[in-house]
């Protein structure tokens, strides 16, 4: 049995999969912000500009596959 782990390997999830897993993250999301709000209040503007560009590319490559 190989011990290594491909964390870049192709998966498949269900509609209802990927819809737990974007929940989940978005929960942590949140209850990180609430926990460490003063730690990551002063990178905000770096996290969105960060964030904005990201979500962009990943919606253009889903909007064309």
């Amino acid at each position: 049995m190989d011990a290594r782990m491909n964390i870049f390997k192709t998966f498949t999830l269900k509609w209802w999969q990927g819809g737990l897993f974007k929940w989940g993250i978005f929960a942590l999301g949140i209850a990180v912000g609430a926990y460490w709000h003063d730690f990551f209040g002063g990178y905000l503007p770096i996290l969105i500009v960060v964030a904005v560009p990201s979500l962009a590319y990943v919606t253009y490559v889903w909007w064309k596959q």
